[in-house]
């Protein structure tokens, strides 16, 4: 055994036949055990190993990392003190703003945004700097006409930061997604205008009392049925051209045919269709059928 220092080595071999002894030596400093005479383990107390564990970056490195993070945010990021005053911005912000970062920094607030005077945010930014008030919701109007944002607002040791996304995009879908539930259900209402889901292999899997009263069938027994097993014989060819055509190019199309009811006969209908497009490929169509004439 030789000692380096405050280092204690020790063979493997010995280590294992007097493993007590240094056990007790490593509480006291730290034991190497080596291995044909090469270092392999070090034994160490444990509560040197809880300092190892809460050894750390520095802070300073922490700080510049956190501040790249937030530079490369898609998210616009105001920082502003306790004075109301812009201390630093993202280039999202400047971007959002359409305003230089050096001439935003060191303006009053409500220079920078001047909306804000008059905004039902002010007050939640008031609470935010006086009182350490988080706040997160969905604004219109901050900085242009119809935009709406998703507004934060965190508290800082300097006083605040403000982070805004651009939801406008996903505001006009979330109205488009309601005009269209309000029409279905519209028409839903009017009672004679069929509807159905189908699959991309035009398996029934939706359809609604108006179309199965059409064709004078279950409601149950039409689902999974091919579509075009509702279509008069003479008709079918020119249904599954125009599905073929809606599928490959995902244009709504519109033709008359023939419904085939429960007793046989040809009823004349309008179909129109267009495709339910998922996120990466069709997910079948929606057929709307109408009685000609």
């Amino acid at each position: 055994m030789t000692r380096t220092g405050e280092t204690q080595r020790v063979s493997a071999a010995d280590f294992i036949r007097g493993f007590g002894n240094w056990r007790l030596q490593a509480s006291r400093r730290p034991v190497v055990v080596t291995h044909h005479g090469k270092d392999a383990h070090v034994l160490i107390s444990l509560d040197d190993y809880r300092r190892l564990g809460d050894a750390g970056p520095p802070s300073s490195a922490l700080r510049d990392s956190l501040a790249d993070l937030v530079e490369s945010i898609r998210d616009a990021v105001l920082l502003i003190d306790r004075e109301r005053r812009i201390a630093a911005v993202n280039p999202s912000a400047s971007d959002m703003l359409e305003t230089a970062a050096a001439e935003l920094i060191g303006r009053p607030l409500a220079d920078a945004v001047p909306a804000l005077a008059s905004h039902l945010l002010l007050a939640h930014v008031n609470r935010l700097l006086d009182h350490r008030e988080r706040f997160a919701g969905d604004v219109p109007g901050l900085l242009r006409p119809r935009q709406w944002l998703r507004v934060e607002l965190v508290p800082l040791p300097v006083g605040g930061a403000i982070i805004l996304r651009d939801i406008s995009a996903a505001m006009d879908e979330q109205g488009a997604d309601d005009m269209r539930r309000a029409f279905l259900n519209a028409a839903e209402m009017h009672g004679a205008i069929g509807r159905a889901s189908i699959s991309v292999r035009e398996a029934v899997e939706d359809a609604n009392e108006a179309l199965t009263a059409m064709v004078g069938v279950d409601p149950v027994a039409i689902r999974r049925v091919r579509f075009s097993a509702l279509i008069a014989m003479s008709e079918r060819a020119a249904f599954l051209d125009a599905l073929e055509t809606l599928f490959r190019t995902g244009a709504p199309a519109c033709l008359t045919s023939a419904l085939v009811t429960r007793e046989g006969a040809a009823l004349p209908v309008t179909l129109a269709m267009a495709e339910r497009r998922g996120a990466y490929a069709s997910e079948g169509a929606v057929v709307v059928v109408t009685r000609a004439g």
